[in-house]
């Protein structure tokens, strides 16, 4: 079975192309949404989902969210006597969404097709498929985030010639694309975005303002204070997206602080943010080389963009309201599952092309004459342009800096800065040059071919010999070779993960252990339930474990609603 998967910062969706269309597959816990938490238990467990997420507040030492956002790179994180790489924290969540579909389904899922944010690099990319591949499973297509949202909101049956704009904002990233439809092919025009710009940001905001005014030092917060903090301020958040006002209450050592705001308040406080959704719209708009009234549609997606303020400003720049009547959580995760159905060739979708863009400018690092007759270097020559439509494939000519030069070094860079320094390096390759009396008789043609799977072909053609050197830019720095995957998919399958069929059971103790430590009056009662849930999992008599679980999710309800 091929699926379709949103691998989101903050909570992670998977399904498939079914007989009635597009279908999501429950977790455990009976819901669509996943959080992207993983945590390990005192005995070295691995926890993923909302277990994992209560235990942000209980063990938040031994927990760790949004990772997604430093996909890419080689930052590792220490959980108990595991060190993980992002690719490796997002290959546990794959692996408990493909258990999820597995279980749901009665079939094996064997392929994905993963959504990632427009605006994700080569890097960031290529660590997406591996994550996939330490999951055990196979990733060919990735999918951009707005063209999967422009999928499940149908923009692909629209009339030929139709411009969309989707507007992403996630927990953690935020995405613009251009798209328009023609003849049976969903076209990206233009790609922007920021990859730390989310939700989180508009809960920091809170966060800094909270304790600014209730004098509290942010650092000198613990990490339990702090994420007791932060869940209620994500409650406050939606609160406020729905309107009107939010209260907040919440125990800072022996002290209980109280704080008030207002939705009006909370949108003054987000401008810097707002002006920050502002410049990759612009830039997309910029770049498709459109006007705000040439879109026929504006489409929302993303659990962010829930907030008023969000549509305010779209509404503002583009005088019409935006989309919203698919949910904005799981839009995108329906767009993933029509695009798994297209790479099945289900005989029950139209043939629908969908191309991509190449999301940043890839180029060389050259010297340029300067008036006094010299040479500085660190410049940064384009040869492929971002928001190229891929696959693609430009060549540019450049001839070394001195006369009888033999060596040639070709350093490739992906970026926008007009400096290579400022621009990430994605590798380099060494050119033998014959000897030759003058620099423009060694010209040395580069080609860069860049395809649908994020793959980079550089080719430096030396004019004079005909000889020819090949780059394939397969990896990036920070991103796992096939070795180092096989190794790591060795350990991974060392560690030992809670089976699906105790997520349940993990998921009513996380919480309680949550509650216990959030609410100081309501310990002891917490304590005696714990003991008695502790008491009937040891009978292993799962009628009686079930009706225990009901009935202990239930009080925890009232309790919280009362507290």
């Amino acid at each position: 079975m091929i699926v379709g998967i949103d691998l989101g910062t903050t909570h992670s969706l998977i399904g498939t192309y079914g007989e009635q269309g597009p279908v999501l597959f429950p977790n455990a816990l009976g819901g669509y949404l996943t959080p992207s938490v993983v945590s390990v238990d005192d005995a070295g467990h691995v926890i993923v989902g909302q277990a994992a997420r209560d235990r942000m507040v209980s063990h938040p030492a031994a927990s760790v969210a949004t990772f997604k956002r430093w996909m890419g790179t080689p930052r590792e994180t220490r959980l108990g006597p595991h060190v993980f790489r992002p690719e490796e924290l997002s290959a546990l969540i794959l692996r408990a969404l493909i258990a999820d579909a597995e279980a749901a389904s009665g079939e094996k899922v064997t392929e994905a097709v993963i959504s990632v944010p427009a605006y994700f690099s080569d890097a960031q990319r290529k660590a997406t498929r591996a994550a996939g591949e330490l999951a055990g499973i196979r990733v060919e297509r990735l999918i951009n985030e707005p063209t999967a949202a422009a999928l499940a909101y149908g923009l692909q049956e629209k009339h030929d010639g139709s411009r969309f704009l989707v507007f992403d904002l996630g927990g953690g990233t935020f995405d613009v694309s251009v798209l328009e439809m023609f003849e049976g092919v969903v076209e990206v025009h233009a790609s922007a975005g920021d990859n730390f710009l989310g939700g989180e940001d508009f809960l920091d905001v809170l966060e800094m303002t909270v304790c600014s005014e209730r004098q509290i030092d942010q650092a000198k917060l613990s990490p339990q204070e702090r994420g007791q903090l932060r869940r209620r301020l994500e409650v406050a958040k939606r609160q406020l997206g729905n309107g009107g006002a939010a209260s907040v209450e919440w125990q800072y050592g022996e002290q209980a602080v109280a704080w008030d705001i207002d939705e009006e308040r909370f949108a003054r406080l987000s401008e810097p943010l707002v002006h920050r959704l502002r410049a990759p719209l612009e830039r997309a708009m910029r770049d498709a080389n459109l006007q705000p009234t040439q879109l026929d549609e504006i489409v929302l997606v993303g659990g962010a963009s829930r907030m008023p303020l969000v549509a305010r400003l779209v509404s503002r720049m583009f005088g019409r309201l935006p989309l919203r009547h698919v949910n904005p959580d799981e839009a995108i995760a329906l767009g993933a599952c029509i695009a798994s159905g297209l790479k099945a060739r289900d005989a029950r979708l139209d043939e629908i092309i969908l191309t991509d863009v190449c999301p940043y400018t890839l180029g060389i690092e050259v010297s340029r004459r300067d008036e006094a007759g010299g040479h500085q270097q660190g410049f940064f020559a384009p040869i492929i342009h971002r928001n190229s439509t891929v696959p693609v494939s430009r060549a540019e000519t450049f001839q070394p800096v001195q006369d009888h030069q033999t060596q040639l070094e070709l350093n490739v860079y992906q970026g926008e800065n007009p400096m290579v320094e400022r621009n990430i390096k994605l590798g380099s390759l060494s050119i033998v040059l014959p000897a030759r009396r003058t620099a423009i008789e060694n010209a040395v043609e580069v080609r860069f071919t860049y395809d649908v799977n994020g793959v980079l072909q550089v080719e430096a053609t030396v004019q004079a010999t005909g000889a020819r050197h090949e780059l394939v830019l397969e990896q990036n720095p920070g991103v796992l070779d096939p070795a180092e995957i096989r190794a790591r998919l060795a350990a991974l399958d060392a560690i030992k993960i809670h089976p699906r069929d105790k997520q349940e059971n993990l998921a009513v103790l996380a919480r309680a252990e949550r509650l216990y430590e959030e609410y100081v009056s309501a310990r002891q009662q917490l304590q005696q339930w714990i003991m008695q849930f502790r008491s009937v999992l040891d009978s292993q008599d799962e009628s009686q474990i079930r009706e225990h679980r009901r009935l202990f999710g239930e009080a925890m309800d009232l309790l919280e609603k009362s507290l």
